[in-house]
């Protein structure tokens, strides 16, 4: 008779053992950075509240800022969705989640530790989704956007952000820009679309990158 546990087999177990991998990987790559962080990058606030302010949050919206890191951008959305609105954030890494709390970022907010790709929330929960440098962290962007569009209502709006665009990105890391890269164009509009969101802006400049979907009422 077979021993073997019919569950530790076939695709689904590799997928499972592969993103448990990856999300390993995460939290080793950023745990070491936690600390200090924002002191690394101390212009970037005005671009992540021009960031913001594209969601066109009002006062009592339920957003989420999906892997938050130090949380940066709460005290920005709780300005927005004023006291009666619901902030939260998640971040995979624990130790990012502890430097947000140091700064203080739990007035604004609450933090949770989770992965951006299997959240604890409910179906069509929010009226939006902030995420600033996720999307091409995703192990599964495809899954990762579904997941998204998952916990957020017809309607809803999601900004994918980084405060550089990708071509002065690659530049400071002394890359060159990748033709499969999932933040371009036509490449997120196809991800996008598959998972129920329709692309209405892509600002890559070298300034910033900013991409807002609008969550399909379909």
């Amino acid at each position: 008779m077979a021993t073997s546990d019919p569950l530790d087999a076939g695709p689904a177990a590799d997928a499972a053992r592969t993103g448990a991998r990856e999300r390993q990987r995460i939290r080793e790559f950023f745990a070491p950075k936690a600390a200090g962080w924002e002191k690394r990058f101390p212009d970037d606030t005005p671009a992540y509240a021009a960031a913001v302010a594209e969601l066109g949050l009002r006062p009592g919206d339920r957003v989420l800022d999906a892997g938050c890191g130090t949380a940066r951008a709460l005290p920005l959305l709780r300005a927005a969705v004023g006291a009666a609105g619901t902030v939260l954030g998640c971040d995979l890494t624990p130790e990012m989640l502890r430097e947000a709390a140091s700064l203080g970022r739990t007035d604004a907010g609450t933090l949770i530790e989770a992965d951006s790709a299997r959240l604890p929330l409910r179906d069509a929960g929010l009226d939006a989704v902030f995420a600033a440098g996720l999307v091409h962290h995703l192990p599964d962007p495809a899954a990762g956007l579904r997941e998204l569009a998952r916990v957020t209502g017809p309607g809803g709006r999601l900004a994918l952000f980084h405060p550089l665009g990708r071509a002065a990105l690659a530049a400071r890391r002394g890359h060159s820009l990748r033709a499969d890269d999932v933040r371009a164009q036509p490449r997120l509009g196809r991800l996008l679309g598959d998972a129920g969101w329709e692309l209405s802006l892509l600002d890559d400049c070298a300034a910033r990158y900013l991409a807002v979907a609008v969550r399909r009422r379909d």
